[in-house]
């Protein structure tokens, strides 16, 4: 997320299973549990070292020094992934950390990638060294040291602006500069597998994610509208009433393909948010959680006919007292 910083919040992001939250700040980082929402404590295993005046009980657990900055990291339980602008290292974690893997990329401002967290499958997508692409390595059959065929989606026109791939590692969806669609994918067939509709205007994506099953994909944007689309039943999507219509023009049938999210909720548009499942309440009732970088908390949940209610709104920042912190 790109937007000046509110309440002292620089990055949010969930944790692969979407069960907590980790917050950077100016002053720190803090750790929350999803449901319920409270505080995990303090405790960080790899943090920025320029940080001062800490007790001697805050051990640092390992460490990886760069001559360019760091831009995002990526773990699951043995391998971490750090990004740089133009490349992007590959480590063995956590005992006795080496490098596996390092490869170079297109210009990578935002730092984007992401890892599947799966025990089968160790997928990591980053974008690839042609315009709106999407580069996929398989972690477990790469041999380090050695170098292959890129297996590349050719996913936009324009730069790729945000990425993510499903628990199970299948799917890859993402979002271009432009803002206005989301492609799903296949990373084994490199096959389009759905077209999605955020809307029509330009917007910055700062977030999408699925559902523990891949039933769902929830998204949110500069737009203040976090929108869910359904991914097993695409017919509960909403779609375009020229849809109806019959046969239509090239350019106009790109736009009545794609479908729109079957429900969608709004935070506050000057406030950057990420998006996350919650956990189900019911067969028919689910929930997604929006957290927002000025401090706000939102629980809204849906049901399949596209009902969309808030359940629960709190303020995280002050569960704490910073005073404590």
């Amino acid at each position: 997320m790109t937007q000046q910083p509110l309440r002292g919040v620089t990055s949010l992001r969930f944790n692969q299973d979407q069960s907590c939250f980790c917050c950077a700040m100016e002053t720190g980082v803090r750790i929350y549990n999803v449901e319920p929402l409270m505080e995990k404590g303090h405790l960080v295993l790899i943090w920025d070292d320029a940080r001062e005046g800490k007790d001697s009980k805050d051990k640092l657990v390992l460490e990886f020094t760069f001559t360019k900055p760091v831009l995002a990291v990526r773990m699951r339980h043995d391998k971490i992934v750090i990004v740089l602008r133009n490349r992007i290292y590959v480590y063995s974690f956590p005992d006795s950390p080496r490098k596996l893997f390092e490869f170079d990329t297109r210009d990578n401002p935002k730092g984007l990638c992401d890892l599947c967290p799966s025990l089968e499958k160790q997928l990591l997508v980053f974008p690839g060294h042609k315009c709106g692409s999407l580069q996929l390595v398989d972690l477990a059959s790469t041999k380090p040291g050695t170098s292959s065929a890129p297996f590349t989606i050719n996913a936009h026109q324009s730069d790729v602006a945000c990425v993510s791939l499903n628990q199970p590692g299948t799917v890859v969806a993402s979002a271009s500069q432009k803002g206005t669609l989301i492609r799903l994918s296949d990373t084994q067939s490199k096959e389009k597998l759905v077209e999605l509709r955020r809307g029509t205007d330009p917007a910055t994506l700062y977030c999408i994610n699925f559902s523990h099953d891949s039933s769902f994909l929830c998204a949110s944007s500069d737009k203040g509208t976090v929108h869910i689309f359904a991914l097993k039943d695409t017919r509960l999507n909403r779609r375009s009433a020229l849809a109806r219509v019959g046969k239509v023009g090239p350019m106009i049938g790109q736009y009545v393909d794609s479908q729109w999210s079957l429900a969608s909720f709004t935070v506050p548009a000057e406030s950057a948010c990420i998006c996350a499942f919650g956990r189900n309440t019911s067969k028919n009732v689910n929930s997604v959680i929006a957290i927002c970088v000025d401090g706000t908390f939102h629980k809204y949940v849906f049901t399949p006919d596209g009902n969309c209610n808030r359940e629960a709104f709190d303020v995280y920042l002050d569960i704490c007292d910073d005073d404590d912190f």
